[in-house]
């Protein structure tokens, strides 16, 4: 099976979100659908105080030929992948470049200090224009609402992944995913997890 042409080789993918999103699985899915295909894939994690709600980046590397370092160096990222918008830019701020396109959720996840009132959370056109400003181009998304409707809000994080294909990016496809989804979740888990990456894409070629 011949490999498929990367855009970028390597290719910097850092998916992000807080403790509980589902952020680590969505590169997991994107790196099992890669690896199918014969790319090499790289992953790599950093966790803040994931269990109340803190910081958590996956780096994703995926590339023709092996011997990538799990961490992406600064600056470096191609594509950035939020489940929640304040983390996009906390990323963006030591990965980003001028060449570098974002997918982000617009449904905050709010810090305990913004709960009790001492720290200030920035509105949304705030942080749609901060996006901008340190990227390329720039998607904005409200996976958890339509994750609800398919009766699970963590499956906001597959709908990312659709996001994700829907750009062309990377080579991700619907069947590729699926054979991914069966091997580790079973089969009682598909159906729902392709519908959620078909809303994604959807949103995207919209």
């Amino acid at each position: 099976m011949s490999k498929p042409k990367l855009e970028h080789d390597p290719f910097n993918l850092i998916i992000t979100g807080v403790g509980g999103q589902g952020n680590v699985l969505a590169s997991r899915l994107v790196g099992d659908i890669l690896s199918r295909q014969g790319l090499e894939v790289t992953i790599g994690e950093t966790f803040g105080a994931s269990q109340r709600g803190g910081s958590v980046m996956s780096h994703l590397r995926a590339a023709t030929g092996g011997g990538l370092s799990p961490q992406i160096p600064k600056g470096q990222a191609r594509m950035v992948v939020s489940l929640e918008p304040t983390e996009a830019i906390r990323v963006l701020r030591d990965y980003g470049n001028p060449e570098v396109q974002v997918i982000t959720s617009l449904r905050p996840v709010q810090s305990l200090g913004v709960i009790c009132g001492e720290q200030t959370y920035p509105g949304q056109e705030e942080i749609k224009s901060w996006i901008r400003e340190l990227s390329a181009r720039a998607w904005f998304l409200d996976p958890t609402r339509e994750a609800i409707k398919l009766g699970n809000p963590i499956l906001a994080n597959v709908i990312l992944v659709g996001a994700l294909a829907g750009t062309g990016a990377l080579p991700l496809d619907r069947a590729g995913l699926e054979a991914v989804l069966a091997q580790r979740m079973g089969a009682g888990k598909v159906a729902a997890n392709l519908k959620a990456y078909d809303l994604g894409l959807m949103a995207i070629k919209a």
